[in-house]
Formats: C-alpha cells, sequence, structure tokens
C-alpha cells in the first residue's frame, strides 16, 4: 500500500509555482511586445509552447534531463547550453546591439584604430533579417576555412522596425559598404569597381574576372553579409552636397566641421629634421607615420619656392614633410616650434604645384565612370536622392545616369539601360524615375585618408545598421599589454562624438 502511494505521487505532476506564473507571463509579454514592435505575427506561436513550458507541461522539453547514460546526459546538458547561448547572442546582434572594430583611421581622432563599440539597432531601427540562416558574430566568412557564414537562400525583403530616432546630421553611423556586393576575394580590401576602373587599359572589368591568380575569385554578397563601415553623416536625403577647398557646402551653405577633423599638411622646416618623438607626441599613429616623407629643397629656386606657397629663411628653403595628419589643435601645437617655417594644407599646396605645371588633375571620384577635372579638397555638387523625390533625365543625361545607375539598379533592383541617349528602365524608355529609399553621404573625420561618398557614392538606407553607443575596450596597437596598449581613458565615452 505504502509502494503504490509513493508512485502515485512520483506520477503526479508538480503543480506550478508562483515563480513559473510570473516566468510564463514574462515570455508571454516579451512575445506579445516583439510582435507589435516588428508585426511578425507569427511569432506569436510562441506563446502556447511558453505556457507549456512552465505551466501545463504536456510536452516533456527537458525529458532528455531523464536519460540513464550520465555521459548522453553531459553532452546534451553542453548541446542545449550552446544552442541556448546561440538563439540568444542571435536575436540580440540582429534586433538590439552589435559589436564593432574600428579598423582604420578614416575617423581619427573621433574614434581610434582599435576602438570597440557598442552599435545600437534600436537608435535607427533594426533591419528584419535579409539573409536569414547565417552563424551568429561573422559576417560573412567563417575564419581559418574561409568558406561563407550563410545561405544566400531565402533572400528577405528590406524592413525596418520603429526606432527611437532618425540618421541627423554629424551622427557616426554604422553601415554595410555600398560597393561591397561585389568583392574580388584576393584583394578585399580594395573597392571593386575601382579596381575594373584602373585595370580599364587592361579589358577593366573583363580583365579582373578572367585573372583569377591577381584578383581571385569575384563574389557577390547580400546586403547584410557586406563588410560593416563607420563614418560621419554629412549629407541627408534631398541634399545637395559639394566640397571647396576642403570647406563642406550643403544646399550652397557652409556647415561646421566636426571638433576633431584633420586633414593632410606639408611642413617646413628650416632644415631641421623632426624627431619621431614629436609625431608621437602629435598622436600620429605609426601607421600614418610610414606615410610621412621629407624631401630636402634647401636649394630650390625661390621663384619655385615662392610659387608653391613656401618660405626661405636666409635663401635657404630646407626640409619639407608631407602627408602629416593633424587637427587644428596639433597643427597649432607643431607651428609652435621653432624651427617651423610653414605649415600647410597638402591639398593647398597640389592646387598650386599643378598650376605652376599647367596640368589638369582628374581624380577618382563618385561617379568613377565620369572623368571630372578638379581641384585637391574639391567634390563637384551632387544631389542626394530622397524616398519619393524624381529625376529626370531632361538635361546632362550623361552625369545623371552615371551618378544614379547604381541607386536605380543596384540598390533599388531595376533594369537599367542607356543607348543612344535615352534611358530605359525595365524594358520601357523613361524621362524619370522617382526614388524607393532615401541615401546619405558619408565621410571620415581624417578628411585626405577616407575611402567615402567621395569614392564610392551614397549610403541606401537599406545599408544602415546602426548607431555607435559607447566605447567598451580601446587597445593601441602600437604599444604593448604593460605600456599603455589599454587606452584607459577612452573606456566607455561616446561611441558618437562629434
Amino acid at each position: 500500500m505504502e509502494n503504490s502511494t509513493m508512485s502515485d505521487n512520483k506520477n503526479e505532476k508538480k503543480k506550478p509555482g508562483t515563480r513559473q506564473w510570473v516566468y510564463a507571463m514574462l515570455a508571454c509579454i516579451l512575445c506579445i511586445l516583439f510582435v507589435i514592435w516588428t508585426g511578425y505575427w507569427g511569432v506569436l506561436i510562441l506563446i502556447p509552447v511558453f505556457v507549456d513550458i512552465y505551466i501545463t507541461k504536456k510536452i516533456p522539453w527537458g525529458g532528455w534531463r531523464n536519460a540513464k547514460n550520465p555521459l548522453l546526459r553531459k553532452i546534451l546538458d553542453w548541446v542545449d547550453a550552446i544552442l541556448f547561448a546561440l538563439v540568444g547572442v542571435w536575436i540580440i546582434n540582429t534586433f538590439f546591439f552589435q559589436n564593432y572594430q574600428i579598423p582604420s583611421s578614416s575617423l581619427e581622432k573621433s574614434l581610434l584604430v582599435g576602438d570597440f563599440l557598442c552599435v545600437s539597432k534600436v537608435s535607427y531601427g533594426a533591419r528584419s533579417p535579409m539573409t536569414p540562416f547565417s552563424l551568429p558574430l561573422m559576417q560573412h566568412t567563417f575564419p581559418i576555412f574561409g568558406f561563407k557564414s550563410y545561405l544566400e537562400k531565402p533572400q528577405l525583403d528590406y524592413k525596418r522596425f520603429a526606432g527611437t530616432g532618425h540618421i541627423e546630421r554629424g551622427d557616426i553611423v554604422v553601415f554595410n559598404y555600398p560597393s561591397g556586393d561585389t568583392v574580388a576575394t584576393n584583394i578585399q580590401d580594395q573597392d571593386y569597381y575601382v579596381l575594373c576602373k584602373d585595370a580599364a587599359r587592361l579589358g577593366g572589368r573583363d580583365h579582373v574576372w578572367s585573372n583569377k591568380q591577381t584578383y581571385g575569385d569575384i563574389v557577390y554578397r547580400p546586403v547584410d553579409r557586406r563588410e560593416n563601415y563607420v563614418k560621419r553623416c554629412i549629407g541627408l536625403p534631398g541634399e545637395t552636397i559639394e566640397l571647396r577647398n576642403d570647406t563642406t557646402f550643403i544646399d550652397g551653405k557652409t556647415i561646421e566641421n566636426p571638433e576633431n577633423i584633420q586633414y593632410s599638411y606639408i611642413v617646413q622646416t628650416d632644415g631641421t629634421m623632426i624627431a619621431p618623438q614629436i609625431f608621437e607626441d602629435l598622436g600620429i599613429s605609426k601607421e600614418d607615420q610610414a606615410k610621412i616623407n621629407a624631401e630636402d629643397i634647401s636649394k630650390a629656386d625661390s621663384t619655385v619656392v615662392s610659387m608653391l606657397g613656401l618660405k626661405q629663411k636666409n635663401g635657404n628653403a630646407g626640409l619639407l614633410y608631407k602627408s602629416i595628419f593633424l587637427t587644428s589643435k596639433k597643427k597649432a601645437e607643431l607651428a609652435s616650434k621653432p624651427y617651423i617655417l610653414n605649415i600647410m594644407k597638402q591639398n593647398e599646396y597640389l592646387n598650386r604645384f599643378y598650376k605652376m605645371e599647367n596640368q589638369t588633375y582628374i581624380p577618382v571620384l563618385y561617379p568613377i565612370t565620369y572623368d571630372q577635372p578638379c581641384g585637391f579638397g574639391d567634390f563637384p555638387k551632387i544631389w542626394i536622392p530622397k524616398r519619393g523625390e524624381t529625376i529626370k533625365f531632361d538635361t546632362n543625361v550623361d552625369y545623371k545616369v552615371a551618378a544614379y545607375i547604381r541607386c536605380i539598379k543596384n540598390y533599388e533592383n531595376n533594369d537599367f539601360d542607356y543607348r543612344d541617349g535615352k534611358v530605359f528602365i525595365n524594358g520601357q524608355q523613361a524621362d524619370s524615375y522617382t526614388f524607393k529609399l532615401d541615401y546619405y553621404f558619408m565621410m571620415g573625420d581624417n578628411r585626405d585618408n577616407s575611402a567615402d561618398s567621395r569614392v564610392w557614392g551614397f549610403v541606401p538606407e537599406d545599408h544602415i545598421v546602426g548607431k555607435p553607443l559607447f566605447i567598451w575596450l580601446s587597445l593601441d596597437k602600437d604599444k604593448g599589454w604593460f605600456s599603455g596598449k589599454i587606452r584607459w581613458n577612452r573606456l566607455f565615452t561616446t561611441g558618437n562624438k562629434k
């Protein structure tokens, strides 16, 4: 009788306590809030699952914990923990926050190489997964083995959930690199379209595709699997942007520069060599120090020296240092040295040099298929597309096609053809086009050492990842662990420095 009672008690299901009810209600509320935020109504199917896990317990969700084999039980414990962690990381990484490390000096001195950022996806609204089947914490390639970390299909349409704000001018923004849709696997750090332009004399695109030994395989990457970039938003949808003599104009009016903007300068000394310690004291990284070169111009012709805007002391022009990246504060600090004769923006120096040599400068600027002579430090006027606004192909059609073909064809997925001076969109002749997306113009604070919208064009709204919140770690690659590698003064400071 006693045994029978014990057996009945063992088989009787334990009634849920207060804690289980609280957990069930909390899980259901979070599920409903997520559905309201995203519009993914199918997620509501999880509510009966949560109710069963915590309350009714009709399905033995953790039945494997009763396995008699202790080794099997231990293995399944680990599998359960790993799967739970991966799902949690995927949800956080997709909808809320993402880690990002600053890889280059394009935003010096606002953000430094080695800064680790916590990027908020809620600030501008998280994107729905566009490539849903991908491994968390891997952007596009599995480490070491080198194969894709995602499945190309299915590809879902772009959708952005409600955010806490919108992109404003001056915001530092993390986004997927627009020109990263096509990549030469052997030279992934260089823009594919610039590679094709540089190879124009050898056959352009055909040369790049056929020369696998140099360029590797040419691969396509979906929007959300393209490299993450970080720049500062300078131009907003519907605005017209232009640069003249390193000054930025929006709709014809100058805008305020970021506090830590820096340019490349030429520095003329009286013949005194600048010690490496001086560059280090100025905060110039070893990588940027390697770009500095000095030229002896002591015996240069006085007329040439004058035309280049340089100075002489007792008939001696001294030494000329090029490619020194400085903020206005660091420029003033260097100018105070007694052996400094002159400090000039390198763009101004180059403009003087080209004028003296009677040469025309044709830079690689967007659109790179449309050559436009201009000065150093300039960027020709261009209108930034805005959702719902229309561009007409009535005048200057060659330029408009070059400037907006990527937006219409690559980003908004239309068939586009231009022949005999006429535009054809989706097989029909068109004299205008209305944009479906907003676009942004991004630039680096290190103006003369930044590959940005001046080269690869606009950033479509579906490429926007998020907004840096704060720096949670900062490592100086030029220093050792016991000699200042961790920049303690940067930890937990804002990641959106103005």
